[in-house]
């Protein structure tokens, strides 16, 4: 995909949303049980193991999303499911840096009351704020297949 035709479909608002609830769910299944193993308390120590957890949820979150988002899929597991891929203003997929680029946006998206989110319903080419910062769009389809490369021949047979 060189360059966005008139045949792209953006991935809507809910479409998006439904792809976060499905990787919010799947993160859990990781960072809860973490965040249960440390536990919460009011001794320096306990509160230390609370600040060490959540960290390490954050830093479990945002490898997820970067390294999916500029693997060869293109695309969490929840944007899998609902057939959705991210890639850059050219349809290109992205690297890790943009990919770390645009999580991290999604903060300031967060930050001014969710309106970075809510963007997506109304901008033209269904970008959040943190799609528009990180030079991304999000769309419809599957990644393009890598092209394998057949195996070599064999050698001539010696007689």
């Amino acid at each position: 995909m060189a360059a966005m035709t008139g045949t792209t479909t953006y991935a809507g608002f809910w479409r998006r949303v439904v792809a976060v609830i499905i990787d919010g769910l799947i993160l859990s299944v990781v960072t809860v049980p973490l965040t249960l193993a440390v536990g919460a308390g009011d001794t320096y120590a306990e509160a230390a193991r609370s600040s060490a957890a959540s960290s390490v949820s954050a830093v479990v979150t945002w490898l997820y999303y970067a390294l999916m988002e500029s693997s060869a899929r293109q695309a969490t597991l929840g944007k899998m499911a609902l057939g959705i891929i991210v890639t850059d203003i050219e349809g290109r997929r992205i690297g890790f840096g943009k990919a770390t680029g645009r999580h991290f946006a999604k903060i300031l998206s967060a930050l001014i009351l969710g309106i970075g989110f809510l963007m997506v319903a109304f901008t033209q080419r269904k970008q959040g704020l943190h799609d528009i910062l990180a030079g991304t769009l999000v769309i419809r389809g599957q990644a393009p297949s890598v092209p394998t490369v057949p195996p070599p021949p064999p050698p001539p047979m010696s007689s």
